[in-house]
Parts: C-alpha cells; structure tokens; sequence
C-alpha cells in the first residue's frame, strides 16, 4: 500500500464523511497581469519608483565590503590604513555585526582596530564578539576574547551569558557550556566593579531618588568609568526611572562626561512602553551630541519592541536608523514587515512608512520586502491593493512563488473565502508553482479554524493523491482540528496512522495535547499508548496528567504501569514512585498507596523517604517526601 492510501485509510478510520465537494469558485482577480497602480495612493505607490536607485555606500559598508572580498594580508591592512573610515564605537559595532557570519573577519578586524590609537573596547563590544565567536570553529577565539575581557575590568552581561550558553548547549559543546558557568561564576564573584555597581544600585533601588540618595552615592567615593557606569545601568534594568536619575547625576559629577557607550546602554535601559518618552529625549541628546545608537542596541531595543507588538515605536526608530550612517540591512527591513503582517494589530500605514523609508534610502525592493507587503494587504483584506503589489513585483522581475501564493491564501481563509482559497491551488498548479506543503497546511488550518473539519480532510486528501507527503506541522493542525470538534477517538486513530503507516515525528506538543484530551475523555489505554510512542521519539517524560488521573481513577497496577514506561532502565528514578505515591495520598486513597508500595523495588521499599511517608500517613500528618 502506498503512502497516500495508507494515509486516505487514516482519514476512513476516523470515519469522517468527505464525500462533499466544493463547488467550483469564480476566477478571483488577484496575482493578474494588470499592470495600472491606480488603487494604490500616490503616497503609497512613490517606492516603486525609488528601487530603481541605489545608494553609494557608506565608509561604514565599503569596509564591510572590502574584508569580506579578501584573506587578511598586509595588503588588506594597508586598504584599510588608507580607508580613513571614523573608528567610533559606532562604527566598530556596526562593522563588526555586519561581520556576524565570517567570525574570522571579525577576528581580524577586531585585533587590528585595537591596535589604533584612541580606540578603546567597550562592554557591549566583547558581549557582541563573544556572540559572534560561540561557534564549534571558533571556540579558541572566543575564550581568548572572554578572558581579555576579563583583564580589562568588564564583565560579561547576564543577557549575553543566558544566551552563549543557549548556544553551547544547542550545539552540544557540553563542555565549553560547563566551563562558562564556571567562569561566569567566578568573574561575577571576583569582579570588583561589579561589586560595587550591585552596592551603588541597591542604594537606588532603596530609597526614593534624591538629596539623600546622592550623599550616599558621593560617600561610597566610587571611581567613575564608563565601564562602572554601565554596569550599573545594568543593575537598574527594571528600574528604568532610577536608572535616568543616575544617569543625569553622573553628568554633574566633576571630570565626567558620558561619551556614545553610555548612552547606549541608558537608551537600552530606557526602550520599554512606560518610558518612551525619556527614551526620545536621550536619543535626541545623543543625536544633538553627535553620537548614534550603535546597531547592536538599534536590534535589541527593536525586538523588544515587536516582542511587545510597539509597532508605532518600531517603525519610528527604524525610520530613525535609515537617517543615520548605520543603517539597518534589508533583512532588517522584512523581518519588520513580517512582524507586522502577522500582528493582530495591523496598521497599514506603518507598513508602508517602513517600505517608503526603505526605497527611499535608494534600495532596491527584494523579493522578500514586496511579500511582506502583499502579506501585510492580503492579511487586512486589502486584495485589490496586493493585486497591484503582485504587479510592482512582476515588473520588478519577480514572478510569485510560494510565499506569495501562501499568503494569499492565508488572507482568504481569514476572510472565510474558502472556495477561492482553493481554487488559488489550482492556479499554482496552472502556472508551473505547485504548492509546497506549507501551502497545503494554510489552507488545511483555515479550514480547522472556521470549524470545517471534514472540508480540512477532504484537501489533506487531496494533497496526498497529488503524491504530497505530510509533516509534523501538518499533523498537529489536524489534530487539534479533532480536538477542538471533540472527535478525540478520530484524532487518535489519525495519529497513530500516521506515525506507523507515514513516519510522521509529531511534534511533543502533539502528543502532549493529545494525551491530555485523551485523559479527560477517560482513555487511559489510548493515553499510555501515546506516552510509548513519545519514548520511541526519543520525547521527555510527560507523567503530570497521568498521575493526575490515576490517582484519582486509576487502579493500582495503572500505576505501576505508568511507573515503567516512564524510563527505558529496569526502574525509574526514585523521585518517581515518590510523585506518584504522594499523589495517593493526597487524594486520601492510603491503601492504594500501600498496595502500589507492594510493587516498588525493594529499594524503593526501604528508603527512608518511603518510611517516612508512610509512617506520617500513620500519624494522619499530610504525607510528604521531605528532601
């Protein structure tokens, strides 16, 4: 039997009736050949006009440039003695970010610029580097640069720690991981700038900001450096308001003034939505004082923003940025546009500020920034304005692919336009672009969102005659299409189909979803069949809900049951049986405790811990495993 049978009969087994078909739909007028802009506005159309300039590039780029087009040499040193670009913190960050994926380059440009006269690393530069540098093929570079690091007095952020050590772990470098804990641990436990910028910013913290507060910053006669003022920047991260009060009174303290890093790192301190107003005020200051928001802190304050869906302050200091010599890059621009298409709080005309500020930079429009465009229309339910875009694209070279396709039809499911959501499958098919299974999915979800499950079925059969093959995402969109129609049985006959018949690797949140209904349908024994599956998937345990469940339905050997399948050795930890005896106990039911006791390891059985508990149980105490 063939794949698409095997997964047809899945569809039969959950005995789901999609004899129905759709009736055909009229040909829809979008991604046509019309080439008029007449149903854009002037004010929104001009950009398509500016991708046909390009802007010289600055001496910020053009060293970017000229350290990727060569090994590093004499030569290449020489170019860049002569390139007379400005080394500012500014420029330095900007360089070596754009040098993120030739850790190499940025090795050597790194060594070379600190050699120049006046040029003195910052903190948030080695944080960057180390970013940079925390890759297999670099590891030597990276603990010379952290302990270099070191012996300058900086620190390693905490931010910047969580995230190294993200990376270590990811790529099973264990050991770096392990190493870097040791060595955060002790640079935070022997740094003494550190020491005191925790001390200084305790006493903010404290007491409400004044005349109080100052006399004692003034007698703890602490040495002013940027390095010590950052730090302590830091500290106030949650106390954006304390951290501002700080910052001006630095500004009074005789022989200091802050310089680009700091005000930095106060502009990082301060992009958060209570405190927009300060912020505009020192980015207006450092304008004024003819510093610049360096591009590392330009991404970070603007992902915090679209974390926080602050579109309006996105977009207002992308448009910033694009004014400065450090401009973000193109992919900077679609990642924006793509938040903001995907937002529940679409607002066109900040999608078109970001693509007019784009091309009016003199960039040229990339595929990626017209589909973030189109996205953005279709997802609004602006289709005859994303016909036009689709048109700009053509005759900027670019025919739609599935990215444009799949946006469209994303668009019409949310519209509830289902029949010409299908019908723009067809017409893929028609133009030489058949639909990937990312498109098959957006259409099988629309579907499940309006509660269509069995026209969902009926196109996941499709695609599957079409010899498509499906995926983990694909599956938990139709799981939990069977979910939330509380067809648990059918979703479970589907699941198991398709790991045994398709292969499929369902995502744990597939089963964990899953296994949950399941409990609360009362299917303990399709429950643990699942629980095997994740083991065969190599998945964590995921005991909560079935002790949930079993100590409060379950029999005892359910128990013993769920106790074995919870790990691959002869037993499981005793941390297990100890969750699991507890919570008979709490659901008053002693004597199944006891009887589950019976079938512990001896181990288990003369364990302190297990006496204990037993023998609170006993004395009517609440029973608890004390550590």
């Amino acid at each position: 039997m063939n794949r698409s049978r095997l997964i047809l009969s899945a569809i039969k087994l959950s005995r789901i009736a999609c004899s129905t078909r759709l009736h055909p739909a009229p040909r829809v007028p979008l991604l046509s050949q019309v080439t008029s802009f007449s149903q854009i506005s002037q004010s929104e159309s001009h950009f398509f006009h500016a991708h046909q300039r390009r802007c010289f590039s600055s001496s910020a780029n053009s060293v970017v440039e000229l350290l990727l087009g060569n090994h590093w040499s004499t030569e290449l040193t020489n170019q860049l003695e002569n390139a007379h670009f400005p080394i500012t913190h500014e420029t330095i960050v900007y360089i070596v970010k754009k040098l993120d994926q030739a850790p190499d380059k940025a090795w050597g440009f790194y060594n070379w610029v600190t050699t120049r006269d006046g040029f003195v690393p910052s903190s948030s530069l080695y944080n960057l580097l180390l970013r940079i540098f925390a890759k297999k093929d670099s590891m030597k570079k990276f603990w010379i640069t952290l302990r270099k690091m070191e012996e300058q007095g900086f620190c390693l952020d905490e931010e910047t720690y969580g995230t190294l050590l993200g990376v270590l772990k990811k790529d099973q470098m264990q050991s770096d991981a392990v190493a870097l804990k040791q060595f955060y641990d002790r640079m935070i436990r022997e740094n003494a700038t550190d020491g005191v910028a925790k001390k200084v910013a305790g006493a903010i913290v404290e007491a409400e900001w004044g005349d109080e507060v100052k006399k004692r910053l003034e007698d703890m006669k602490t040495v002013l450096s940027d390095n010590f003022v950052v730090r302590v920047l830091r500290e106030l991260k949650d106390h954006p308001s304390k951290a501002l009060s700080f910052f001006r009174w630095v500004a009074t303290c005789e022989g200091y003034k802050h310089n680009t890093v700091t005000y930095n790192a106060m502009a990082r301190v301060l992009g958060k939505e209570d405190t927009m107003g300060e912020f505009w005020i020192i980015v207006e200051e450092m304008k004024s004082a003819g510093y610049y928001i360096d591009i590392d802190s330009y991404m970070k304050i603007s992902g915090r923003f679209r974390k926080y869906e602050m579109y309006e302050e996105s977009v207002t200091l992308y448009e910033f940025m694009m004014d400065s010599p450090f401009k973000p890059s193109t992919q900077d621009c679609s990642f924006l546009l793509s938040n903001m298409s995907a937002s529940r709080k679409l607002d066109l005309s900040l999608v078109f500020r970001v693509a007019k500020k784009y091309a009016a930079s003199g960039n040229v429009l990339s595929r990626a920034i017209y589909n973030g465009l189109y996205r953005s229309l279709v997802n609004a339910g602006s289709f005859a304005k994303a016909d036009q875009i689709a048109n700009a694209m053509r005759s900027a070279g670019y025919e739609p692919d599935n990215i444009t396709y799949s946006n469209l039809v994303f668009g019409l499911c949310k519209a509830g336009r289902f029949e010409e959501a299908s019908k723009v499958l067809d017409d893929m098919e028609a133009n030489g672009c058949p639909p990937d299974i990312k498109t098959w999915t957006i259409l099988i979800q629309g579907h499940c969102n309006a509660g269509q499950l069995e026209e969902a079925l009926m196109c996941f059969g499709t695609m599957m005659r079409k010899d498509g093959s499906a995926d983990a995402e694909l599956v938990e969109v139709l799981v939990k299409g069977f979910v939330d129609q509380k067809r648990i049985d059918c979703g479970y006959t589907f699941l198991v189909e398709m790991i045994n018949n398709a292969h499929v690797r369902p995502r744990q949140a597939t089963y964990k979803l899953l296994i949950e209904s399941l409990l609360g349908a009362s299917k303990l024994e399709e429950s643990m069949n699942l629980l095997r599956l994740m083991r065969q998937h190599n998945y964590p345990p995921y005991p909560g809900p079935f002790v949930q469940y079993i100590s409060k339905h379950g029999t005892v050997q359910a128990a013993a049951d769920l106790l074995q399948s919870l790990s691959s050795k002869q037993y499981p930890s005793l941390e297990a049986y100890k969750y699991v005896l507890e919570s008979f106990f709490k659901e008053g039911r002693h004597s199944e405790a006891q009887d589950l006791l019976y079938k512990c390891p001896y181990h288990v059985r003369e364990h302190y811990r297990t006496g204990k508990l037993f023998g609170s149980a006993k004395k009517g105490e609440t029973a608890t495993l004390a550590k």
